[in-house]
């Protein structure tokens, strides 16, 4: 049978070179399992498996552990840890269960509370902008009511019943005109006053033409009782009563009882102005709820769509460049730039990595795809042209879980290139990223390390590099049973997260192993 490795004795193969074994196998209980399958291909690869397993247990053990021992102590230790790892996963899950539906539980969670309590009817949002426009408490009401309302300078101007109003000013005015006038005219007719008008023509006619006073006082006192008040066809009477009319009238046009004066007709177009405002602030009330409404449905639309509406690719590149910044590495958003090749802009991301990494300088390349026309083979082909357009020694090929081929493993390498399958809408999933760059800068140190200082550091790499891709296809699996299997979805779930807590640290590993070597 012929047996495929990587390392031998200290000595690295390839994947295509082997080893030829014949062997004879005389044990009873092997025959017994080997009897169990079919002779040819089947049963050789479970051999090949059960030597792999044998191989490094032995490898591991180098002869000095006793195998009943370590099964032994490896059964105990088992179930102490089957037992803590029991209590802690009811622990772990109810108290989740419990911080989940605290936040973001429909009916009652502190999210959907905040967001009801800021957009709802009567929420934060619409309280500050009714306040600020709507009601008699609102400031609009409270600035057109301090300038046009009842207590408004304007208003108190405007009343008739104000001592300090226009329309008392003026019949106060009128009056106290109309009465001087009167009391000035009376006076230059009244023969009392020795300086009027009618004592000094008296004086006047008596100095000149005494023989007709009779005559001129009859005279005089028909011209006085023109200014008498007592007849009513006096001319003075009759200027009185058009003063009195002409006052009326001037009354009425700032009465508010009188429906066509002045006074009344600037009340109502204050009126229409204010109803107008009224119409307005409605009208602007109706617009800010609908404007409320989209902005509620297109910020559930985002909530909904990858990254909150950001493409797939973008999503990636925000993702490394977090990752790299951390890491002291530079990320560059390539996917509208050309490269090396003439024209050609594949490549959507590159990392360069930093001066503190055992293979500064290196390049990986990134192509981010939600496309459900790439398959495998094409995907292949398109990674490595990345990495040729963009100088790289090594690529990535990052599918979204919405278009990926179906039955494509999370994690695949393939030589220089390593092939992952990322939803960005699960933070689960985001393990297997961080480990797809993680391999690609071990592979990055692996292509620029040649001499045998470093062999003993660049086995660990490679036997991380084959444990994080183990791992995360072990995880895509456990995912995929904890959704189809209700009733032990806890037990899986938490299965789950220790071989997401096993990779984590043999991402560790690997990093730490590459950090050595600088």
């Amino acid at each position: 049978m012929a047996v495929n490795g990587n390392v031998t004795n200290g000595k690295v193969f390839s994947e295509t070179q082997s080893i030829e074994l014949h062997l004879t196998i005389t044990d009873r209980e092997l025959c017994e399992v080997l009897s169990g399958y079919r002779e040819g291909q089947e049963r050789s690869e479970y051999a090949v498996a059960a030597l792999k397993i044998g191989a490094i247990a032995l490898r591991q053990a180098q002869g000095r552990i006793d195998a009943e021992h370590i099964r032994q102590e490896g059964e105990i230790f088992i179930a102490n840890m089957r037992g803590a790892l029991e209590s802690h996963q009811s622990e772990v899950t109810s108290q989740i269960a419990n911080c989940l539906k605290d936040y973001f539980d429909p009916d009652n969670g502190r999210f959907n509370e905040r967001v009801k309590l800021l957009v709802d009817d009567g929420g934060d949002l619409e309280r500050v902008i009714r306040n600020q426009i709507a009601g008699e408490g609102s400031q609009l009401a409270r600035t057109l009511t301090e300038h046009v309302g009842n207590g408004s300078p304007i208003m108190k101007t405007l009343d008739p019943g104000s001592s300090d109003g226009l329309i008392s000013l003026l019949a106060k005015s009128t009056d106290e005109t109309l009465a001087l006038q009167r009391d000035r005219i009376l006076s230059e007719f009244s023969l009392d006053n020795g300086d009027g008008a009618l004592s000094r023509l008296v004086v006047e006619l008596k100095n000149n033409h005494g023989e007709v006073s009779e005559a001129l006082r009859e005279r005089v006192d028909a011209v006085t009782s023109e200014f008498s008040l007592d007849k009513e066809d006096s001319a003075l009477s009759r200027l009185m009563n058009r003063v009195e009319r002409a006052q009326s009238q001037i009354s009425k046009e700032f009465s508010l009882d009188e429906n066509g004066s002045a006074l009344a007709r600037m009340r109502g177009d204050l009126i229409d102005i204010l109803n107008g405002q009224q119409d307005t602030n409605a009208r602007f009330q109706e617009e800010v709820k609908i404007a409320l409404a989209e902005m509620t449905a297109r910020k559930r639309e985002s909530e909904r769509s990858t990254r909150h509406g950001i493409v797939f690719e973008e999503a990636v590149f925000s993702y490394v460049s977090e990752r790299s910044q951390k890491a002291g590495d530079i990320a560059t958003h390539t996917g509208n730039t050309t490269g090396r090749i003439k024209n050609n802009k594949k490549g959507d991301i590159v990392i360069q990595l930093g001066c503190e990494h055992a293979a500064s300088g290196a390049r990986i390349v990134i192509e981010a795809k939600e496309d459900n026309s790439y398959k495998l083979d094409k995907a292949l082909a398109e990674i490595e042209e990345s990495r040729r357009n963009r100088d790289a020694q090594i690529g990535i090929f990052v599918f979204s879980k919405r278009s990926a081929p179906e039955g494509l493993e999370p994690f695949t390498r393939n030589g220089s290139d390593v092939i992952i399958v990322w939803d960005s809408e699960d933070e689960l999933s985001d393990v297997v990223l961080d480990a797809g760059l993680s391999v690609a800068k071990a592979l990055c140190v692996q292509d620029q390390s040649q001499s045998n200082a470093v062999g003993t550091e660049i086995e660990e790499i490679q036997k991380a590099v084959l444990e994080i891709e183990r791992q995360a296809n072990g995880l895509e699996e456990i995912k995929k049973s904890a959704e189809t299997i209700d009733k032990q979805v806890s037990r899986i779930l938490d299965r789950a997260r220790i071989v997401r807590n096993g990779l984590d640290r043999q991402v560790g590993i690997l990093n730490e192993k590459i950090e050595n070597l600088v």
